[in-house]
C-alpha cells in the first residue's frame, strides 16, 4: 500500500480522487492548499503526489520546483484543466512524471499512478532541468490540446536540457522546425539555433554551409567561412529534410556525431563542435535504410529520441485554436484585421483533408486575408482543390459572418446535442474540465436554448 498525497482545491474533484487511490489499495491524504500540503510532508513523505495547477494560495508549478529541489523527491502528476501546451513542456522538464488534463480518464490515470509509483521504487526520479524563475518562454507556435500534441510537449520537457539527438518525423507543414524551436529554447544551451534545410542546396554548396571552407578550397571562395557547426557551439543545429542528403556527406555527418570532430573544406585543420544535433524529415529513413540511399549507422545516431508530428488530419479537433493562432499572427504580418470567418467557410475547412498540413491552411488563410475586403473570410476567398462553385455577390451577402466566440458557442451547443447533454461526453469531445464547460454553459446561456 503506497501514500498518495492528492493537492487539489476543489472539494467534490479531490474526495473523488481520495476514492479513486483507495479502490486502487493505497492510503490517500487530501491537502486543499499548498499551506495544507507542506503541513502534510513536513508529518511525512508519500510515495507518489497528485498536483493540481490553480491552487488559493499559489501555482502547482512553484510547488513542483520546490519539490524536486529535493534529493529522493516522490514522483509528481501533474493533474490540470489548464489549456497551456507551454505548461506541459515546463511541468516535464522540471521534472514532473506525468502531466494529465481533465478532465481525467481512469485508465490513464491508473496507469500513470502504477508507472510512478514502480519509478519511485526502483529510485528513478526525472532529475530538474531548470530552477531558473524565468524559465517560461514564449513557445505559444505550439498549438493545440488534442492528446498528440500534449504527448509531444511532455516529451520535448523530458528531453531538452539533455545533449541527445532528436529526429522529428512527419509530413510537410506539420511544424517539425517549431517543434525544434522549442526544443532549443527548453535546453538552457547558450549557444546559437541555426537551421540548414538539406535539400534546398546542392552537395558542395551544403557541405559549405554545415563544415565552412578556407579561402580558395572552390571557385567563388574568395575568403575562409565558417560553418553552422562553428556557429552553433554550444547551441543547436536543425538540420531539416536531412533525408536528402548524399551519402558523403552522411559518412562527415556521422563523424561529427561520433567524434565531435571535422575540418573545413579545403582545410586540414581538426575543428571541435558541442553543437546539438536536431535532425527533421518527411521521409521513411527506415526504408531508405533498407535500400541503401541512407547509413543505418547514422539512422540510429540520430534516432536517439523520435517526436512523430501527426498530420493535421488526424488532429481536426485543433482546427479553432490553429485558426485563431494563425489569423493573430497574419494580422501582425500583413496589417490585416480579419477576426471572421463565415459558416460556409468554416465548414470548407473541417471538411478539407489539408495535405500541405498547417503550412497549408496559413497559406490558404493568409491569402483569404490579404483579398478580404472586410475582417472576415468567406468560403470563395478559401480557393481550396475541388472547391464548390463560388455563389454570385447576391447570394454571398446574405451568408451570415459570426465571430470566433459565436463559433465556439455553436460548436460546444452541437456536441452537447450530439451527447444528449451528457456532460462527461461532452468534456472528452472537447478536451476541458467539467466546471470549464460548466462556464461555457452560463457564458452562452445554453441551458435557457436547450
Amino acid at each position: 500500500m503506497a501514500k498518495i498525497l492528492i493537492i487539489e482545491d476543489d472539494e467534490v474533484f479531490s474526495e473523488l480522487l481520495s476514492m479513486f487511490v483507495e479502490d486502487r489499495g493505497h492510503d490517500p491524504s487530501v491537502a486543499n492548499s499548498l499551506a495544507q500540503a507542506n503541513a502534510l510532508l513536513a508529518k511525512d513523505t508519500p510515495d507518489a503526489i497528485l498536483l493540481d495547477q490553480q491552487l488559493p494560495d499559489g501555482l502547482g508549478i512553484t510547488f513542483l520546483q520546490e519539490i524536486v529541489r529535493e534529493s529522493n523527491h516522490p514522483p509528481v502528476i501533474m493533474i490540470t484543466g489548464v489549456s497551456d501546451n507551454a505548461l506541459a513542456i515546463e511541468a516535464m522538464g522540471l521534472g514532473a512524471h506525468d502531466f494529465i488534463r481533465k478532465p481525467l480518464e481512469e485508465l490513464e490515470l491508473e496507469t500513470c499512478l502504477h508507472n510512478a509509483l514502480k519509478s519511485h521504487r526502483l529510485s528513478r526520479q526525472i532529475e530538474a532541468v531548470t530552477s531558473d524563475d524565468d524559465y517560461r518562454i514564449d513557445i505559444s507556435q505550439i498549438v493545440g490540446q488534442s492528446p498528440a500534441i500534449l504527448d509531444i510537449c511532455k516529451t520535448i520537457g523530458k528531453v531538452a536540457s539533455s545533449p541527445a539527438t532528436v529526429l522529428i518525423t512527419g509530413e510537410s507543414g506539420t511544424g517539425k522546425e517549431v517543434v525544434a524551436h522549442a526544443i532549443h529554447h527548453h535546453s538552457g544551451r547558450s549557444g546559437l539555433f541555426l537551421p540548414v534545410n538539406c535539400s534546398a542546396l546542392a552537395e558542395n554548396l551544403l557541405e559549405s554551409e554545415l563544415f565552412g571552407h578556407e579561402k580558395g578550397s572552390f571557385t567563388g571562395a574568395v575568403s575562409h567561412k565558417e560553418g553552422k557547426f562553428e556557429l552553433t557551439d554550444e547551441g543547436s543545429l536543425f538540420l531539416d529534410e536531412l533525408g536528402e542528403m548524399s551519402l558523403p556527406l552522411q559518412a562527415k555527418l556521422l563523424r561529427v556525431l561520433q567524434e565531435g570532430t571535422f575540418e573545413r573544406v579545403g582545410g586540414t585543420q581538426t575543428l571541435c563542435s558541442n553543437s546539438r544535433i536536431i535532425a527533421a524529415t518527411n521521409r521513411d529513413l527506415k526504408a531508405m535504410v533498407a535500400d541503401g540511399s541512407f547509413r543505418e549507422d547514422l539512422f540510429y545516431r540520430l534516432n536517439v529520441v523520435h517526436i512523430h508530428l501527426p498530420a493535421l488530419r488526424e488532429r481536426k479537433q485543433d482546427l479553432p485554436l490553429l485558426i485563431e493562432h494563425l489569423l493573430r499572427k497574419i494580422n501582425h504580418r500583413q496589417h490585416t484585421a480579419i477576426s471572421h470567418v463565415t459558416e460556409a467557410a468554416w465548414k470548407r475547412i473541417q471538411q478539407y483533408d489539408w495535405p500541405g498540413n498547417i503550412r497549408e491552411l496559413e497559406n490558404t488563410l493568409t491569402r483569404a486575408a490579404v483579398l478580404a475586403r472586410g475582417n472576415s473570410i468567406g468560403a470563395e476567398l478559401l480557393s481550396l482543390p475541388n472547391d464548390p462553385h463560388v455563389s454570385p455577390p447576391e447570394v454571398e451577402e446574405t451568408v451570415r459572418l459570426i465571430s470566433l466566440a459565436q463559433l465556439e458557442q455553436k460548436h460546444i451547443a452541437a456536441i452537447l446535442d450530439h451527447v444528449h447533454w451528457h456532460k462527461g461526453k461532452a468534456c472528452e469531445i472537447l478536451g476541458i474540465s467539467r466546471p470549464a464547460l460548466d462556464r461555457k454553459i452560463h457564458k452562452y446561456s445554453l441551458l435557457t436554448n436547450h
